[in-house]
């Protein structure tokens, strides 16, 4: 069998990702935070590229050279450009990629400062835009409080050491967690003891327990217990609870969580009322040590929203939220200075085309949010009139179709991204929900539906809840919303509700 080669030539079309079209999509799908944090990294690397706060020189170095913000494009680079960031933009990128790399960029700056500079914002300021608070203190973390409880103490060194082990090993909850996870074939290892802490710190084993005691005694009590029933039975010791109540903690949990107490009453030889006594003043007792020294404090979390939605008279007006993002532009004085140095022209350019890449596709971002967020709006108008009740529903290729993107795209503009309208403050993918069946009538978002079951059980009777089947026709009944009690329990557990029988208040 001969063997030869031969040079065939081939014709074919095929989609490449250029570096262009891989910032946009990347800088489309990042929080503001992100974004403010990624800017911060292009400002340190790029020397041609300034913004107003934090290189004002960069304007001073020429006053009549006006700013180039992401709103001001000139037009023989606008050639090409599409607010689409699908793969299908690919050739119209090549030819705006080529363009730029023909610039002559001495040419360009000594044009671009015969131009009438432009006002200092082309956006509507947000002076009146909805104030959110941003000047919040850090709360203290369950870690800080006994650290400095620790310092206070009279412990020896060893037991110092032993007891910042022990911190070291806290839970989330302020529990002391002792596992250590899987190893590097992935097998899982055994747990850690006290005696391996107490070794570590050189403290003597026998000594360990009696540390660890006077440390579940500080603030806040029964902290660094190792589970429910010595975090319990600590507190109980402390408030000088009574014996019936501690043998209910130490041997009865179980049966308090299934609320069996005919069990308790029959084990412990007592009368069914004593036994409800006990557990009122068993409920009392706080099961999580660290909830008020959460590492971040949810009722203090401020999100700055992206755009607004605002009413102007019968219209909706979606505004973007510039506040706190730098406006970028090309520092011109400095560029056509080091354009002048032969050695330097190439890197300059080379820096002049990623500024005018950045700008653009931070401007492309902008549009993006505001396009996909007009046509959320135009879909979900009862909503912003009405409230919850009326989100209608709505999936990611409605908007899609509407806009003239992939869903794909649209999934990376709604995602971390957060809108402020009169209803409240939403996360663009709040508004995508999945349709359930009404009789006799359109069918309703889900979101609709988790909250006509939260107010549904707001309102039972807390002494005889309703079951999740009694849900499901009182939906029917008095909604029209066609829906299986499996949904019911679904929606329950995602809206942190517990089961009817958990649910039942006792006393």
């Amino acid at each position: 069998m001969g063997m030869e080669m031969k040079l065939q030539y081939k014709l074919s079309q095929q989609l490449v990702m250029t570096p262009q079209l891989v910032q946009a999509i990347k800088l489309l799908q990042l929080s503001r935070m992100e974004l403010v944090d990624e800017v911060r990294k292009e400002l340190d690397q790029n020397p041609v590229l300034a913004d107003d706060i934090t290189d004002p020189r960069g304007r001073d170095a020429d006053p009549t050279a006006p700013a180039m913000r992401t709103t001001d494009v000139p037009p023989e680079e606008r050639i090409g450009m599409t607010e689409r960031l699908d793969p299908q933009t690919d050739m119209a990128d090549r030819a705006v990629e080529k363009q730029v790399k023909e610039v002559d960029w001495e040419q360009f700056l000594e044009n671009r400062q015969l131009q009438t500079p432009m006002p200092a914002s082309g956006r509507g300021g947000t002076e009146e835009m909805p104030p959110i608070e941003q000047s919040l203190t850090r709360p203290t973390t369950l870690r800080e409080h006994l650290l400095w409880q620790l310092q206070m103490s009279d412990f020896v060194d060893n037991e110092r050491q032993f007891a910042l082990l022990v911190i070291g090993n806290l839970d989330e909850r302020g529990y002391l967690d002792l596992e250590r996870g899987e190893g590097p074939d992935g097998e899982k290892l055994p747990p850690l003891t006290l005696d391996d802490l107490a070794e570590e710190a050189g403290l003597d084993p026998e000594d360990a327990p009696e540390v660890l005691s006077m440390m579940q005694k500080m603030d806040p009590v029964g902290v660094c217990a190792r589970d429910l029933r010595e975090c319990l039975l600590v507190q109980a010791e402390t408030l000088a609870y009574d014996a019936i109540e501690k043998a209910i903690i130490n041997d009865h949990l179980h049966n308090v969580e299934r609320r069996n107490f005919p069990a308790i009453a029959k084990a412990l030889k007592i009368e069914l009322e004593e036994v409800y006594d006990s557990v009122q003043e068993i409920q009392r007792l706080e099961s999580v040590p660290a909830r008020n020294f959460a590492e971040v404090d949810e009722r203090q979390i401020a999100i700055t929203p992206d755009v607004y939605v605002l009413k102007d008279g019968d219209r909706w007006v979606v505004a973007d939220n510039d506040k706190g993002l730098q406006r970028l532009y090309i520092n011109e004085g400095l560029a056509q200075k080091m354009l002048k140095d032969p050695k330097a022209k190439e890197f300059i350019s080379e820096k002049l085309k990623s500024a005018q890449w950045l700008i653009r596709a931070i401007e492309q971002r902008r549009r993006t949010i505001i396009r996909v967020t007009e046509s959320i709006v135009e879909k979900q108008r009862e909503f912003l009139e009405q409230g919850v009740a009326y989100l209608k529903p709505m999936i990611l290729r409605d908007i899609a179709d509407a806009v003239g993107m992939h869903e794909s795209t649209i999934s990376r503009v709604t995602s971390n991204k957060y809108v402020h309208t009169p209803q409240g403050l939403f996360e663009l993918k709040y508004f995508f929900n999945s349709s359930i069946q009404r009789v006799a009538d359109e069918d309703i978002a889900s979101e609709s539906v988790k909250q006509a079951i939260k107010k549904i059980i707001a309102i039972e009777d807390k002494g005889n809840p309703l079951s999740d089947q009694q849900i499901v026709k009182i939906l029917e009944d008095n909604d029209g919303i066609k829906i299986a009690r499996r949904t019911v329990a679904k929606y329950r557990e995602m809206l942190g509700i517990l089961s009817s029988s958990k649910r039942r208040k006792m006393f």
